[in-house]
């Protein structure tokens, strides 16, 4: 059985992480977990995600209504965001979204994460494509991010910030944090020159690698095979 307390704790801790790390700002990002077939936990609009207490956490449905929350607290209507990802794929128990500052950089650059540099990051992500502006709270931005979800556990939100997403919420959390190192180490290389990718086959083997390993989710590994 779920212990929802537990859940709640865990997302807190994670809010701590993100703000501690200096993946949001005053009270950006939110947080979901998946609890079961149509109930959802997450974290409410207008607070600092680096501030949560277990009470904070809120439970919806799959359309992102309220099911339970304490008084003063309410989803963030980017609920609906979440939603589109946990409807579209059903592998996927939690979200993160936040504003890391390098990847979010790129986002407004409208750069997307494409450059292979480095193994850890073409096995675990592949790369991080930019989904297209979306006015926040609208159906623009799970439009837009629709788009990936079948081929990516990460993606950029244009001008915006970064959406990850996994079968657990430390999945998700690593991946974001996955997503920010990987924008950090590009930003920093492209200061030096520019930075030394790797070749076509060098991919291709980590590619071969990642599918040797099972590894759980979406990946560019499962298309170019």
């Amino acid at each position: 059985m779920v212990n929802e307390e537990e859940i709640k704790r865990q997302i807190c801790e994670i809010g701590k992480r993100i703000y501690n790390q200096g993946m949001v700002a005053a009270n950006d990002g939110n947080i979901s977990v998946k609890i079961s077939d149509d109930e959802f936990l997450c974290t409410p609009t207008g607070v600092s995600k680096g501030f949560m207490t277990p009470e904070y956490i809120c439970k919806v449905d799959g359309e992102g209504k309220v099911i339970e929350a304490n008084q003063g607290f309410k989803p963030s209507s980017e609920i609906k965001m979440h939603m589109r990802v946990y409807k579209e794929r059903p592998d996927v128990n939690s979200v993160v979204h936040a504003h890391p500052i390098y990847a979010t950089s790129f986002a407004i650059a409208g750069i997307p994460l494409t450059q292979p540099i480095m193994p850890e990051a073409v096995i675990s992500l592949g790369y991080v494509p930019i989904a297209k502006y979306g006015t926040p709270s609208t159906e623009e931005i799970p439009d837009a991010v629709s788009e990936y979800l079948q081929h990516f556990d990460a993606v950029l939100l244009a001008n915006h910030g970064a959406l990850t997403y996994s079968d657990t919420l430390l999945n998700a959390y690593h991946k974001m944090e996955s997503v920010e190192f990987y924008a950090k180490l590009l930003f920093n290389a492209r200061l030096l020159g520019g930075p030394k990718e790797l070749t076509d086959e060098q991919v291709q083997r980590l590619y071969e690698i990642r599918r040797q390993f099972g590894l759980k989710g979406k990946h560019p590994a499962d298309i170019e095979k």
